[in-house]
């Protein structure tokens, strides 16, 4: 697992080749070709093509960091690890000391603070719970409503199984389903692959039908941050997050879906933080939810007349499920609650892992994979209840779960981009850079950003009008996203941050309470499509927006706020309800499938320069459509 000078074999020399004909002044331009090779033997070889770093680290999951080698004729750093079993790991570059993420890696892990790409290796013996297979596949909805308890619009995701839009008088149980700490709502679909485990599961008949939930489990972080950028104190039982999801989210959710809405058909649970949200708000909620899980968490051991009624808990109770890796940091815990719950005579199913690589995904997925073979199966649930076991006993080598733990695992956040009413801050912790710019689209050269005496890079922008728009640091010539802001391009090549002012005439935080559209992401046409909060048949216009050469299905709507655009000018009756649709087919099927009996009007992102010319092109056609 040591580094080592790599001798190219044909494969990696025609990666090489790839990476060398992507070069560009700064070091990086990007091509589909892959810089990771997954080796017969489990090994997997990283390559990494940067002129200007003068050292180079890969961080991998499997692996642990190790230093890269540079070869002196290609200019590849490269270096192999592992073997490593067939999974998805998360893992970066680290230039320099700067956390880098793969430019040439389209899948990578969303998160509020670090920045990783994915790297999946596949199984060619076993399928895994995971695996995007041939079989029928859920749709993936992103959904915006306005919060009570959070004074604005908050945001999440729902999966809805195959036979959702072909049994339109079928109704569903609800699973939600909370990821941890620094995750947003995306991380349970995009690294927990939630929708393709569960499309598996139906496929062979091995899971019951559901919906899932993926609720945004830090909601504060959509508002305006602190000034000292930490998060508001988090509580549970009585917090924003626990009051949006019971008297905001699920009524909503009850309002927009074919729900079953009762306790027998509402499950929740999550990982981490999630899982201690999960927990906290299905025990103190048990008219609500009779399935509750739990996946490398524990929660609070005084919630009011729950433990001390354990016959009136285990009767409203049909699957308690805990899972966590004996490697885990938060395993002692985790293990203290479980015998809590054992003392108080509570019953629990209980499962353990040894080589997952502890407070991982890897865990998380597997966990996940377990307990959606037993939600909503009242007779299986009773099966795995009833053959639980007990916990087992504490070894007194145990970490303890420390304040200085968390403060290791989240140190104070540097704020960026910081927003001001005309102006906003970027900063870059980089000590020992020697020149970082900012690059900001359609706004000429790159900004020059001077270092504190604490190696934070930063410089302030006059911003008069509040646009939206792509940027990133160029730290002595090698790009770099905005470790510390949580919204990345979803582009094919480097993934650059977005500047979302909240300033901005369409952001969906300052909005207030208006009806909001749906945009689901169809997973076998790979189309994304725009309804607005109308009542179908009365929608009468179309927008097909063409992705450009480097965007995905999902950038007209991350980046150019498609979505947003329309749900304001609609409610402000500006214009009229459209449907918005995007994706790598061309215009002329999109207009076949998706605009029959519709006015239609078709935006090329090919042909604007930048997203704020694009987002004011799609404006212009949205009002045009007149009421």
């Amino acid at each position: 697992m040591n580094s080592f000078h790599f001798s190219l074999s044909r494969a990696a020399a025609s990666i090489v080749a790839g990476l060398l004909l992507g070069v560009s002044a700064h070091g990086q331009e990007y091509t589909k070709t892959p810089s990771t090779i997954p080796n017969s033997d489990g090994t997997v070889t990283f390559l990494y093509k940067n002129d200007n770093a003068k050292k180079v680290q890969v961080d991998v999951q499997f692996a642990g960091k190790h230093d890269m080698e540079r070869d002196a004729k290609t200019g590849i750093w490269t270096v192999k690890l592992g073997p490593a079993a067939p999974d998805m790991y998360p893992y970066h570059f680290e230039v320099d000391g700067v956390s880098v993420m793969d430019p040439l890696c389209e899948q990578y892990f969303p998160n509020e603070g670090f920045k990783n790409s994915l790297l999946e290796i596949q199984s060619t013996k076993t399928s895994l719970a995971h695996d995007i297979r041939n079989v029928p596949h859920g749709k993936v909805e992103y959904i915006h409503y306005y919060s009570n308890s959070l004074g604005a619009t908050n945001n999440a995701i729902v999966y809805l199984p195959p036979s959702y839009v072909s049994s339109p008088n079928t109704k569903y149980p609800v699973f939600y389903l909370i990821s941890g700490t620094t995750d947003t709502e995306e991380v349970y679909y995009k690294v927990g692959r939630m929708n393709y485990i569960l499309d598996n599961l139906l496929a062979e008949g091995a899971a019951k039908e559901m919906i899932i939930v993926l609720p945004y489990g830090n909601p504060y972080k959509l508002l305006p941050p602190q000034k000292d950028g930490q998060m508001p104190m988090m509580s549970f039982g009585n917090d924003v997050f626990s009051n949006d999801l019971v008297k905001d989210l699920m009524p909503y959710i009850e309002q927009h879906y074919r729900t079953i809405n009762d306790r027998d058909h509402r499950a929740i649970g999550g990982f981490s933080r999630g899982g201690n949200q999960g927990l906290s708000n299905g025990l103190r909620n048990l008219d609500k939810f009779s399935y509750l899980c739990s996946y490398s968490s524990f929660t609070s051991t005084d919630i009011p007349g729950v433990y001390d009624n354990a016959s009136e808990t285990n009767a409203k109770i049909h699957l308690f499920w805990l899972g966590i890796g004996t490697d885990d940091f938060l395993y002692g815990t985790g293990r203290d609650y479980m015998e809590f719950l054992d003392k108080k005579g509570i019953r629990t199913v209980k499962e353990f892992t040894t080589d997952k690589f502890g407070h991982t995904w890897m865990n998380a997925k597997y966990f996940l994979d377990k307990t959606l073979r037993l939600l909503f199966n009242p007779e299986a649930s009773e099966k795995a209840m009833r053959a639980g076991k007990p916990t087992p006993a504490a070894t007194g080598k145990e970490e303890p779960f420390t304040p200085g733990v968390m403060a290791r695992l989240f140190p104070k956040p540097i704020v960026s981009p910081e927003f001001a009413a005309n102006a906003v801050t970027f900063r870059l912790k980089a000590p020992d850079a020697q020149q970082v710019t900012l690059w900001m689209e359609g706004k000429g050269q790159p900004l020059a950003l001077s270092k504190d005496s604490e190696g934070v890079w930063s410089v302030t922008v006059q911003q008069p009008t509040a646009e939206v728009f792509k940027y990133c640091f160029i730290m002595d010539g090698t790009k770099v996203a905005d470790p510390n802001n949580m919204y990345l391009a979803p582009d094919k090549g480097f993934k650059h941050s977005i500047c979302n002012n909240p300033y901005n005439t369409y952001s969906f935080t300052t909005m207030g309470d208006i009806a909001h559209g749906r945009v689901a992401y169809d997973l076998n046409e790979q189309v994304a499509c725009y309804s607005p909060a109308t009542e179908p048949s009365k929608v009468k216009h179309l927008v097909v927006l063409i992705p450009g050469s480097e965007d995905t299905m999902e950038s007209w709507f991350k980046v150019g706020g498609a979505d947003a655009i329309a749900d304001k000018l609609i409610a402000e009756k500006q214009a009229a309800p459209c449907m918005i649709v995007t994706g790598e087919s061309d215009a002329s099927s999109l207009t076949k499938k998706y605009g029959a009996k519709m006015k239609v009007s078709t935006l090329k992102a090919s042909d604007y320069k930048t997203w704020q010319e694009r987002r004011a092109a799609l404006e212009k056609v949205i009002k045009d459509f007149r009421l």
